[in-house]
């Protein structure tokens, strides 16, 4: 264990291997899980928005990062269970938990098998599966480069306009540096976590979800288009939508999206 500014950097041991950790900020605690590909080297977790006002543990997924692998391949429900032991092994009873992406798939996994480790649940531009799947990412495996980077922004936000002095409206100098990420060689173990995603599908289990939920999704995504948010929240017994002015990557385009999301983790958000 050592120490990062006012965080925490640990390995923390699940029994079949160890998951590179990361916490940050005081108050609540709160899960964070990762979307498609996610690396703590590149999201910069020491800045993340709820680290202001609550325990934000990050973490890389099994096989990404800098977390271990395994030689069967994961499932969703690994990744669910990765979660959950990973919020018992650092002492939580129970959290509020924020899933990105496919980390929102993951969540939705962690909120039907293990309920009693979730306290308030934020799902962010995400889908339940099935005939409401997110796009299937692991097709636009052949693609490298600068194609798979203008595939991609065009699906993060419907209005993607390479030749625009903002070819992503609202994204502004973070741009450049996701595109440089985006067009970066796919390691083993994303290519396995897309595998694993193109086999999520909650649909006939969405009743199951205990936890308060909020349903968050961007206007312009069409990774996870907003149709697919309203079936989680038709589906989710206590859940609620909010939608915001950006596409895959709202959370960064549009500056209510954090504070919309820490007030309903603190249980003052508007019914």
């Amino acid at each position: 264990m050592s120490e990062l500014h006012d965080g925490v950097v640990a390995r923390v041991d699940l029994g079949w291997g160890s998951l590179h950790t990361e916490r940050y900020g005081d108050g609540p605690p709160v899960l964070a899980i990762s979307g498609s590909g996610g690396d703590l080297r590149r999201s910069a977790p020491a800045a993340h928005p709820l680290n202001r006002e609550f325990r934000v543990l990050h973490y890389d997924h099994r096989g990404l990062g800098r977390s271990d692998d395994i030689e069967a391949p994961p499932t969703m429900a690994s990744f669910a269970d990765d979660a959950a032991a990973l919020v018992r092994a650092v002492g939580w009873d129970r959290c509020h938990v924020v899933g990105v992406s496919f980390g929102g798939m993951v969540a939705q996994h962690l909120a039907i098998r293990h309920p009693d480790v979730v306290d308030r649940l934020v799902l962010c531009c995400t889908s339940p599966g099935g005939d409401h799947a997110s796009y299937p990412l692991h097709e636009l495996a052949d693609l490298e480069g600068e194609e798979r980077a203008d595939v991609l922004f065009r699906l993060f936000d419907r209005r993607y306009d390479p030749s625009a002095a903002e070819p992503v409206p609202g994204l502004g100098r973070a741009y450049g540096p996701i595109r440089d990420g985006l067009g970066l060689p796919r390691s083993h173990g994303a290519t396995r976590q897309l595998a694993a995603r193109s086999h999520h599908d909650v649909t006939g289990e969405l009743g199951r979800i205990e936890a308060p939920t909020l349903v968050c999704a961007g206007v312009h995504d069409d990774i996870a288009p907003l149709d697919n948010a309203e079936v989680i929240v038709a589906g989710v017994p206590d859940a609620r939508l909010a939608t915001f002015d950006g596409g895959h990557l709202f959370l960064m385009q549009d500056r209510t999206a954090y504070p919309t999301i820490a007030a309903f983790l603190r249980g003052d958000d508007p019914a």
